[in-house]
């Protein structure tokens, strides 16, 4: 079993996947528009140069995401991309490229159960942690 977080965006998922996969040093492996799709003509005009679906994958990752459907994108509120790293350099690398142009809700740093751990809301309005393990 794999849980593969569903990201929904309102016109921006190309760009915004992107930038993650600049930032997680992952590479957008799957694209198609509305109007690549047999929906093509049931799409409004504006609408067919969004992203139906698109994926970036990079071992040990993956992530889905889509505009809309147009007018049915929903919140996103309670879900939280949580990146599972293994070095504190990673950790701190990939924090700071997700919080450039974001906001940073808490701050990088070592606790009690991490060597690194932060949250962030990114440019896109979508919440990541990124959290590198204490060894057992």
């Amino acid at each position: 079993m794999q849980l593969v977080p569903y990201m929904m965006f309102n016109g921006q998922c190309r760009e915004a996947f992107a930038f993650y996969a600049k930032a997680i040093g992952a590479e957008v492996t799957y694209g198609l528009t509305y109007g690549e799709s047999p929906m093509c003509d049931e799409m409004p005009a504006d609408s067919r140069d969004w992203i139906m679906h698109s994926q970036i994958e990079a071992p040990g990752l993956m992530l889905m995401g889509a505009d809309g459907p147009p007018m049915e994108t929903p919140a996103g509120a309670g879900t939280v991309n949580n990146l599972m790293v293994d070095t504190v350099d990673e950790a701190e690398r990939l924090f700071a490229a997700l919080a450039d142009g974001g906001q940073v809700q808490q701050p990088i740093q070592e606790t009690f159960w991490a060597l690194r751990w932060g949250m962030l809301v990114d440019r896109y309005g979508k919440p990541w942690m990124v959290n590198c393990s204490r060894p057992e």
